[in-house]
C-alpha cells in the first residue's frame, strides 16, 4: 500500500502540472491599442509642449 502511495504523488504531481500548464497557456482577450496609442501620443505632445517653453 505504501508503494501505491509513493506512486499516486508523481501521478497527482503530472496531472496538476498538467492543468496549471493549459490554465496558464489560455488564450485571453486581446487589448485594443487604440486607446493606448491615444494615451502615448497625448504623452508625447505634452513632452514637447514642456520642452518648447524652457
Amino acid at each position: 500500500m505504501a508503494a501505491l502511495a509513493w506512486l499516486l504523488i508523481p501521478l497527482f504531481a503530472a496531472v496538476g502540472a498538467g492543468v496549471w500548464g493549459g490554465w496558464a497557456s489560455r488564450s485571453r482577450k486581446t487589448v485594443e491599442d487604440g486607446t493606448e496609442l491615444a494615451g502615448y501620443t497625448r504623452f508625447r505632445e505634452a513632452m514637447e509642449r514642456s520642452h518648447s517653453r524652457s
